[in-house]
């Protein structure tokens, strides 16, 4: 049976949802004043006498009512009526500290954020201050929440892992000296989400423990033969291979592949054949094949192309010429665009194409026709003044419900790009989604498909959609496929990268920056891109500002 605490925990609970919902709030207030009574009770409910308990102060027959259905069948039906129209993200949020159940209703009704990695989302785009009780402390406040309640559940976007996982390999490289260390694994391929930091040392499993033991921030050691799994205080898996100094490469090789690479390349070569003391390039050499990056060894298609002499060279974050996809104060951005531009051409970059949110998108400052000449002005000024460094005038343009986009064609026809996105009614099946933006990359003034499945990983699915058919349609509509470098968003993914390279279709790595530190994205969004075989030669921002220039007028003929 159930005991007082739970049954106050469901009176909150309901009385809580109520208030999220906009339902009867003298009900909830009543709820919420049964919880308070039923916990403050010296007896418990299951051994008072039910006539009883309709007469203890606080508590009339409705209240009354639902404590015998809970003692009686162990359920509340109004609570779990509630449940099931409440999602999951949304009870989620209740355990963010400083999100009470008013906050959390405007949150979902205005931002239409139903996850915590949607609301961190927002909070880095700087949405939640133009949401009517919320501030900048109030916004800070929520985000560090958010952050401190992820760092507890064990896996990790690529960027969150970085800094730990460099840290680790440098204090491990001298605590563990002369021995050879090296980070291996899903870090080593860059993979978009790291379950565990994995690294190699050429040392035995013993002489790991021994030496490890002093750092505190590792715990509970558990030897699984192959390797020792440490706990990090930050919530995540630490794992090492032991190694002779002799095989050390080799097991570098072996931990950095993933499996299916590694059932291809056995194909070509028996490890056990690999002589003692062989680097990386020369167990590719012995294979007959040219050396594999890191990051390209996930499956077969590295190594057919390494077979053929045909590797691609891969892009790096120092091929991206200009900041494509950013906001400034005109919408949600953080930063003026003075501010986003002088910040662009200070780290060296040739442009920045300004992509503010268009009008439907009213929780981001969206601009209005009105707003869209004067920001004009604006960047016309600016480029007086900064030439010969260029600000593109563009916009993220809202696909909306039936696949038009935010404007009418003589006001799409005024940017010099514009950025196709869906925001809104992200909940649809494959069939709307395909009709939405299919429509939306036939029309003639998009020129970027952006952040193509509307993901936010470890927060959010993308809805579905046929990748192949979208991308076949912007080969033949001459549309440019982001990969939004958002480390949450990391959006076409990698995998269809080499179909899109197939099709001669030109993809682009944005930070979709809002605010200057954004910027730094480009790094992570390069990193996946390198994953899919991108070159620099296939990347819209890698493109110069003439070349860009150029491909623009291309567009508009």
């Amino acid at each position: 049976m159930l005991d007082n605490y739970t049954i106050a925990d469901n009176f909150s609970l309901i009385s809580k949802l109520m208030d999220i919902q906009g339902d009867n709030s003298f009900k909830a207030k009543s709820f919420a004043s049964a919880a308070f009574t039923v916990e403050k009770l010296p007896i418990q409910l299951q051994v008072t006498p039910p006539e009883e308990i309709a007469k203890i102060k606080g508590i009339g027959d409705s209240i009354s009512k639902a404590i015998q259905e809970m003692l009686q069948t162990g359920k509340f039906a109004a609570l779990e009526a509630y449940l099931q129209k409440t999602p999951p993200g949304i009870l989620e949020m209740m355990k963010i500290k400083g999100l009470g159940p008013k906050k959390i209703a405007t949150i979902w009704k205005e931002l239409e954020a139903e996850s915590l990695g949607e609301l961190l989302y927002a909070c880095n785009e700087n949405r939640l201050t133009l949401l009517k009780g919320f501030g900048q402390k109030t916004q800070d406040a929520v985000k560090q929440s958010i952050e401190f309640y992820f760092s507890n559940q064990g896996r990790y976007l690529y960027a969150q892992a970085e800094a730990l996982a460099l840290s680790l390999e440098k204090e491990f490289s001298q605590l563990l000296a002369p021995a050879a260390v090296s980070l291996t694994g899903q870090f080593r391929r860059n993979e978009n989400i790291i379950d565990e930091i994995e690294f190699v040392a050429a040392l035995p499993i013993p002489l790991l423990e021994e030496k490890l033991s002093a750092l505190p921030t590792l715990t509970a050691p558990a030897n699984t033969g192959e390797a020792i799994v440490w706990q990090h205080e930050q919530h995540i898996r630490i794992k090492i291979y032991p190694a002779s100094a002799e095989d050390f490469n080799k097991v570098l090789f072996t931990t950095t592949a993933s499996v299916s690479f590694l059932e291809h390349f056995k194909a070509s070569l028996d490890l056990n054949s690999i002589p003692a003391n062989a680097t990386e390039e020369a167990i590719f050499t012995q294979a007959g094949m040219d050396y594999i990056e890191p990051c390209l060894r996930n499956g077969g298609l590295a190594i057919d192309l390494a077979k053929k002499k045909q590797l691609p060279v891969l892009i790096t974050h120092k091929d991206i010429k200009g900041i494509i996809h950013s906001h400034s104060t005109w919408s949600d951005g953080e930063h003026t665009l003075l501010q986003m531009a002088t910040t662009a051409k200070e780290q060296g970059f040739e442009y920045l194409v300004i992509s503010d949110h268009s009008r439907s998108a009213f929780y981001a400052n969206g601009l209005s026709i009105e707003r869209i000449q004067a920001q004009h002005a604006e960047i016309d000024a600016l480029n007086k003044q900064l030439a010969p460094f260029r600000i593109f005038k563009s916009v993220e343009a809202d696909i909306l419900n039936d696949g038009s986009l935010d404007y009418p064609d003589e006001i799409l026809a005024s940017f010099d790009l514009v950025i196709a996105s869906v925001h809104s009614n992200l909940k649809m099946s494959e069939e709307k989604a395909m009709a939405r933006l299919l429509k939306a990359i036939e029309n003639p003034y998009t020129t970027i498909l952006g952040h193509m499945t509307g993901r936010l990983l470890l927060s959010r699915n993308g809805y579905p959609v046929n990748h192949q058919q979208i991308i076949d349609a912007c080969a033949t509509h001459n549309v440019v496929i982001e990969i939004n470098a958002h480390p949450r968003r990391l959006d076409i993914d990698w995998e269809w990268i080499p179909y899109a390279l197939e099709k001669n279709v030109l993809l682009s790595i944005d930070p979709d920056a809002h605010s200057t530190d954004g910027f730094h994205d480009i790094y992570y969004g390069t990193l996946a891109a390198r994953k899919g075989g991108l070159t620099a030669a296939h990347n819209l921002s890698s493109f110069s500002a003439a070349e860009l220039e150029t491909f623009i007028s291309k567009k508009k003929k």
